[in-house]
Formats: C-alpha cells, sequence, structure tokens
C-alpha cells in the first residue's frame, strides 16, 4: 500500500465524522450517489460475494412510505434527509458468484441450494454489514455526511420495497446529505485502547 492519509483525510473519515440526524437544504444529486457505491463496492469481501443493494428514497413519496415502516423517532429524520438509503443483503448474492469470483473454479455451488439457505444467509448478513461500513466510508470521503440507522420493521419495509426480489432483505438505513454542524451534540465517549483490545 502507500504512505498514510493525511490527518485532514483521517479527520474527515474519522476523527471529525459526526452521525448527522439533521441535514442542510442542499441537493445530494444522482452523480453522487453513483460515486458512493462505486467506492463502497471496491472494499474486500469474502470470496468477493459482494451482497450489498441498496434501495436510493431521494423522492418525498419514497421517502414517506419508508418513514411509515420506522420507530417514531427515525420518522422525520428519513423524511427531512435528503436522500435516505435502505442498505439490504441478497441471500442470493451466490447467483453472482461465477462473475464475481472467475479465479475460483465453480464458487456458486458452494453456497447452492436450499440446504445452503442458512451459510448464505450468515454469509450475506457479515459481508453485507462490512459493505455498510464501506458505504458510510465512501460517503464521508465523499464530503457527504451520514446518519445510519436502524429502529424500523425489517419485514415491512422488505415487504415494501423488496416484493419483486424477495431474496433481498433490510439490514440498515443510512440517511445522506450534508449534516447541519448547528444541530450536533456532542460526541459521545469512545474507549481507550487498552480497555477492549489484548495483544497476544
Amino acid at each position: 500500500m502507500t504512505a498514510p492519509l493525511s490527518d485532514a483525510a483521517l479527520d474527515q473519515l474519522f476523527r471529525e465524522a459526526r452521525t448527522n440526524q439533521y441535514f442542510l437544504d442542499r441537493e445530494v444529486t444522482d452523480t453522487q450517489l453513483r460515486a458512493v457505491w462505486d467506492l463502497a463496492k471496491m472494499g474486500p469481501t469474502s470470496m468477493n460475494q459482494l451482497p450489498l443493494r441498496v434501495v436510493w428514497c431521494k423522492s418525498a413519496e419514497a421517502k414517506e412510505r419508508l418513514a411509515g415502516h420506522a420507530a417514531s423517532g427515525n420518522v422525520e429524520k428519513i423524511r427531512n434527509a435528503p436522500v435516505c438509503a435502505i442498505l439490504a443483503m441478497d441471500e442470493d448474492f451466490h447467483e453472482h458468484l461465477p462473475t464475481f469470483a472467475p479465479h475460483m473454479d465453480d464458487p456458486k455451488s458452494i453456497f447452492a441450494g436450499e440446504g445452503k439457505l442458512e451459510t448464505r444467509r450468515v454469509s450475506a448478513f457479515r459481508n453485507g454489514t462490512l459493505q455498510g461500513g464501506y458505504f458510510i466510508l465512501a460517503a464521508r470521503a465523499l464530503g457527504l455526511d451520514c446518519g445510519p440507522m436502524s429502529g424500523f420493521s425489517n419485514d415491512k419495509v422488505d415487504a415494501d420495497f423488496f416484493a419483486d426480489t424477495p431474496s433481498w432483505k433490510s439490514n440498515f438505513i443510512c440517511s445522506l446529505g450534508h449534516g447541519d454542524p448547528a444541530r450536533l451534540h456532542k460526541r459521545a465517549p469512545r474507549p481507550d485502547f487498552d480497555l477492549f483490545n489484548r495483544v497476544l
């Protein structure tokens, strides 16, 4: 790899970046959404499974549909965000492995069949969540702020948004935009290395 990133870049990605619930009235373009995807997809996943699937709720109608399945504390966060993305995982990701893992001999067979459904679910959740982290870092790298959230009915979201792709299952929601710094609360504490780490 190359040299470490600058302190300014590390601040933007980690140290100064914040979870945002309130956003400025600034547009997030489709070009920006594509740029987020094009960065996030580059992060590593097991066997290059790439199970992440995204529905970008940008219109008022789409955000209202999504808000209808959210806990009360998240309704306005969804309605007022410029974009609210549903980050989902495809439990049939293995169908695409011949394309995404061409270096392997018949990678699809490892996960094929009803008897492997639970294995696919576990792998899709693990790797889809990993890609969700890349998604947030990609958005931050491109100058956007994020508000990841749970607090919604996965079953209702899946029925509403993924009826035509039943193998897609929602994982979490992430609002995107330009955060309002005046409405940020004080950052919550983070643990020191010695508290939760062991070097053996």
